[in-house]
């Protein structure tokens, strides 16, 4: 059994992961080989899943641990 406070951590974690990933994203500046974009866009991707599942084991331990 999870703490809240560590299943709320996951969660606010999933969600700064996909929030910082999309904004870096965004923000990769153009003028770059193909190479980078590819590798950036796999780490992006990747880090996005990863965000995503952190949030929903977080938000699932969090409803469990609260009765819910």
């Amino acid at each position: 059994m999870m703490s809240r406070k560590i299943a709320l951590f996951l969660t606010l974690l999933g969600v700064f992961m996909i929030f910082e990933w999309v904004n870096l994203g965004f923000n990769l500046a153009d003028g770059h080989r193909t190479s980078f974009y590819v590798v950036h866009g796999v780490l992006i991707a990747v880090n996005v899943v990863l965000g995503a599942v952190l949030g929903v084991i977080g938000w699932k331990a969090f409803r469990r641990a609260r009765g819910g």
